[in-house]
């Protein structure tokens, strides 16, 4: 993978540092997409010097994909894997939720991915090869009481890369939802569920091996992967269980909070 070029937003934290260290080593050119300069530089630093471009992107702001190609210039062409890892969560009742914090929630988890993956995609087609790898979750698969925008725009994610494997089909680009459980990284203590029940006793895999699955599975150009087997058991049987009992099952599961 020599002189192929990853644009990885959300490059700063969690999942996207840890796949950009994994992709550095395989030989990946980095575009590396983040709001935090200073973590972007030192990450930058500690990879291959020379290899790395920074770009310092608040895709939560108005038409922020738009302004981040034109940035990219012709680097923008160039784009061999873009990988849609920016990403934003908030613990909260609905209507209680800053009106503010669901339109930067919704613009970083749907709109600017759709907006980079419009952007990009062409260029890819027209080289006849690339990859789009867009991190969704197992929220994807569910409702999420306590939580209901932020499972909304990861089953926006998942329905959205599905219907695009089918348009590439035969075009060489490949689209690939990733759909992690509850990962170790900053992301939880953000979005406000770090204290989840679910979140203690219970062994939580950490971004490094959500990133090394990630790769794998890009390369693979699977269409959706769910990372661990009881994860993947999950999404399997609520299949067959009414969307109601579903809805109030996870409900439970975000309602208590230790203190």
């Amino acid at each position: 993978m020599s002189n192929r070029t990853v644009m990885i937003t959300g490059a700063s934290d969690g999942i996207g540092r840890e796949l950009a260290r994994v992709m550095a080593r395989e030989g990946w050119r980095l575009i590396l997409v983040a709001r935090r300069k200073e973590r972007l530089d030192a990450l930058a630093a500690e990879l291959a010097p020379g290899h790395v471009r920074v770009i310092v992107c608040d895709l939560s702001m108005e038409n922020a994909a738009q302004t981040l190609v034109a940035e990219l210039g012709d680097d923008a062409k160039r784009v061999d894997a873009l990988v849609n890892n920016a990403g934003l969560g908030l613990h909260d009742i609905f209507w209680e939720s800053e009106l503010h914090s669901l339109r930067s929630m919704m613009r970083v988890n749907m709109e600017a991915l759709t907006e980079l993956s419009r952007l990009i995609i062409p260029s890819m087609i027209s080289r006849g090869h690339g990859y789009i790898v867009n991190i969704a979750s197992v929220a994807s698969f569910q409702p999420g009481p306590l939580m209901a925008v932020y499972y909304a725009t990861k089953a926006y994610v998942l329905s959205f890369t599905e219907a695009l494997a089918v348009e590439l089909r035969g075009t060489g680009v490949s689209t690939t939802a990733i759909c992690p459980g509850p990962t170790k990284s900053g992301f939880q203590e953000v979005a406000g569920t770090d204290k989840a029940p679910g979140m203690s006793g219970t062994r939580i895999p950490d971004s490094r091996e959500v990133a090394g699955f990630t790769y794998r599975m890009m390369l693979r150009r699977r269409t959706v992967a769910v990372h661990g087997v009881l994860f993947r058991i999950l999404v399997f049987v609520e299949r067959f269980l009414p969307r109601g009992l579903v809805a109030r099952l996870v409900g439970r599961f975000q309602s208590v909070r230790s203190t």
